[in-house]
């Protein structure tokens, strides 16, 4: 306790300042030798691994940047080429559809001069049937009269069965 009397604070002795120095320089030299330059070279990469970290986000910064413009043209080119499919397709069947219906004209054309011309043919046969009948008729009635008329004189008779034979003969 007598060493604790005698000492200030504010007066410090020259004894205490030796050693204090010397403690404090020999702790110096020590931290500088074995932890300041660990210290300054782990600040040092730190600070380095910091602004590649910094660099390496600009970079993926301005990559997501490119992707989404790309992307974006991408999805502006399958728009365009959805719509430029959906617009052949409408037209390819636009022309199916007039196709279809130009063959059904024609076929509905085809068809009604098929039964144009059948009736036509039916026309022509109920007209030469009806041309047969009614000569066949004609020469059954005048058949009948001339027999009728020349049934009595034996004169006629003699006509006929001469022009019969003429015709017989031809």
């Amino acid at each position: 306790m007598i060493f604790l009397a005698e000492f200030s604070v504010i007066k410090p002795d020259f004894g205490l300042f030796f050693w204090t120095l010397l403690i404090f320089l020999l702790l110096l030299s020590l931290l500088a030798k074995f932890a300041f330059r660990p210290i300054v070279e782990a600040l040092t990469e730190r600070e380095k691994t910091i602004a590649d970290s910094l660099a390496q986000a600009d970079n993926a910064r301005s990559e997501m940047a490119n992707l989404k413009a790309q992307n974006e043209a991408l999805l502006a080119q399958a728009r365009e080429e959805r719509t430029q499919i959906l617009k052949e397709a409408k037209e390819m069947g636009d022309g199916i559809v007039a196709d279809a219906k130009v063959r059904a004209q024609d076929e509905a054309r085809k068809i009604t001069q098929a039964a144009m011309a059948e009736i036509e043919n039916q026309k022509r046969a109920a007209a030469t049937t009806l041309k047969n009948q009614s000569g066949a008729l004609a020469l059954d009635i005048a058949g009948k009269i001339l027999r009728r008329e020349l049934a009595g004189n034996p004169e006629q008779q003699r006509y006929v069965n001469s022009i019969t034979k003429e015709i017989n003969l031809n």
